[in-house]
């Protein structure tokens, strides 16, 4: 059930971990705020026009979400997680620039 403020049908868990937003000629370092299975609210460095689909790349668990921009205010925004796969190990080659930013913001 929801209510008129908040109309997801499952809870979200507050994150805060570090993570990075990139797009194709596009990446910057954004938190994660908080995150279902279904989306998740970042907020960014700076106030950005992010564009409508992005790879936000959890730096701690070394996962890439694939995710649609559904709003954006000011330097935060809600995303619909549209898929999610490891940068760990064997990785697809769609996935190699958002493993290399990973490498680049610390992740091993």
């Amino acid at each position: 059930m929801t209510t008129s403020q908040d109309r997801r049908f499952e809870p979200r868990s507050p994150a805060s971990e570090r993570g990075v937003v990139i797009a194709p000629g596009f990446e910057i370092p954004c938190l994660l705020v908080d995150q279902s299975s279904q989306g998740g609210r970042i907020r960014l460095d700076r106030n950005l026009v992010l564009p409508k689909v992005v790879m936000v790349i959890d730096i701690a668990q070394g996962v890439a979400i694939e995710a649609q921009v559904a709003w954006q205010k000011g330097q935060e925004a809600g995303l619909k997680r549209t898929g999610q796969a490891s940068l760990r190990g064997l990785i697809p080659s769609r996935l190699s620039d958002a493993r290399a930013a990973w490498m680049r913001a610390g992740g091993r």
